[in-house]
């Protein structure tokens, strides 16, 4: 039997699921968390700063796949000062830091596959 397969159900954090696969695609699956997450694999950032690496995605979108990473334990989010403008800085959990092996394999089969059946057309990411 397969590991992702020993029991019927998967339960985490109030959730349950039918199987490890679903649970993982629940905490980084869509278009924007795995791509967030490869952002900060290279150290904290703050908000503007993954803007900038992610021109095509949303603010709003941005914001609020933070707060799922964020909700989720994959996500740090630190805030400094007590009235506005604050600096705010994201950065990788332990949890987050453990998805750093998928994330390089996720990118190095994304890069085979572009290598193999595309092109590279500019250097900015995303």
């Amino acid at each position: 039997m397969k590991t992702e397969c020993i029991g019927d159900l998967v339960k985490l954090k109030g959730k349950t699921y039918p199987c490890t696969v679903s649970l993982t695609m629940d905490l980084v699956g869509g278009k924007w968390k795995a791509v967030i997450l490869y952002h900060l694999m290279s150290g904290e950032k703050r908000y503007n700063e993954l803007r900038k690496e992610m021109p095509s995605v949303t603010e709003m979108t941005l914001s609020l796949q933070l707060k799922q990473l964020e909700s989720d334990g994959l996500v740090l989010r630190r805030s400094f000062g007590e009235k506005p403008p604050l600096k705010v800085i994201y950065s990788l959990t332990a949890l987050g830091k453990s998805f750093i092996p998928v994330l390089e394999a996720i990118a190095a089969w994304g890069n085979e596959i572009a290598l193999e059946n595309g092109e590279f057309l500019t250097k900015s990411c995303c």
